[in-house]
């Protein structure tokens, strides 16, 4: 698979994400310019110019008009998608760690950090209506590092920086339904499955977790022996892809795990490793199928997004 080569962040990437039709590409980095990309063929579209720090994520919503990003300049923007500008910007105390529409892109929330004058806090916005919050949610306890909407937009589930993982009622009553520790470590990444049944989880403890939407209950688990920075479940195969790598501040030239910056394929079901895609010269920080399921895309902290469309082996393969 000789991969689209995607250069047009000068520092790493720290989240990409599709549109619902998939032609559509967006990356975000520690530099201050979201970018938007022809998937299908690597040219770049634009950037959103407005932020003043590095960018944690972005969402897009269902018809591809909005686009929604949080900044550790402590500030969360709405933008127009088709003309870049700025429709609305939300100021917090701290970084904006994590952002998302709901399915239906009528809501959307942001995750803030906790830092020493602040609490960590979910932000609860109707799109319709942004002349203030419909609900803040404070988060005692560990900050939250990455959340994804679930099933009909009932509930938030969070992954938090001890290795717990909750649910939240943000639209009702703003309580945490439940909380599991699954984790040992930082919860780096949450992503849905297509139907939204099934959440795959990426940890710092060197594993990935498939879970049930629903009530948490952990189905699989995928070990490395390395961080894992991202995960995602295939669309159409029963496949599950992670990326991660360690630190280049903790890679020595000694040490045998050196590199190890490769993507990863786990069988879905049977938990064990099928392939593995190299390229990235560091750890991968975010990886998202193609919604059609025919490619997947992956940002490291080289600085490059990295495109690659499958083969035709890859359809044939029956394990």
């Amino acid at each position: 698979m000789r991969p689209l080569m995607l250069h047009g962040h000068e520092r790493a990437i720290t989240q990409i994400r599709y549109n619902l039709e998939g032609d559509l590409l967006f990356s975000v980095a520690k530099d201050s310019k979201p970018t938007v990309w022809y998937s299908s063929n690597g040219e770049r579209l634009g950037t959103f110019n407005g932020h003043n720090g590095a960018i944690w994520c972005i969402d897009v919503n269902r018809d591809t008009s909005r686009v929604l990003t949080g900044s550790a300049d402590n500030s969360t923007r709405l933008w127009d998608c088709e003309t870049g500008t700025t429709l609305s910007e939300f100021e917090t105390g701290s970084a904006v760690r994590s952002c998302m529409f709901s399915y239906s892109s009528n809501l959307f929330v942001y995750t803030t950090d906790a830092t020493m004058g602040s609490v960590c806090e979910i932000y609860l916005y109707d799109v319709r209506d942004l002349e203030a919050p419909v609900r803040v949610i404070p988060i005692e306890g560990s900050r939250i590092s990455a959340a994804v909407w679930g099933p009909f937009d009932e509930f938030l589930i969070t992954g938090h920086e001890n290795g717990a993982i909750c649910r939240y009622d943000v639209t009702r009553s703003g309580h945490c339904l439940q909380s599991v520790k699954e984790h040992k470590a930082l919860i780096s990444d949450l992503q849905p499955s297509s139907d939204q049944i099934m959440i795959v989880t990426a940890s710092k403890d060197n594993t990935a977790k498939l879970m049930d939407s629903e009530n948490l209950e952990v189905l699989k688990t995928y070990r490395t022996e390395r961080p894992v920075n991202s995960a995602a479940i295939s669309p159409t195969k029963d496949h599950v892809v992670l990326g991660g790598g360690q630190e280049a501040r903790e890679v020595t030239t000694t040490t045998t795990k050196a590199g190890k910056f490769d993507a990863r394929f786990y069988h879905l079901i049977y938990e064990e490793e099928i392939g593995r895609v190299k390229g990235h010269f560091g750890p991968i920080n975010s990886l998202k199928f193609h919604p059609d399921g025919k490619s997947y895309s992956s940002g490291g902290e080289d600085g490059y997004v990295r495109v690659h469309t499958f083969d035709s082996s890859y359809f044939e393969f029956e394990f």
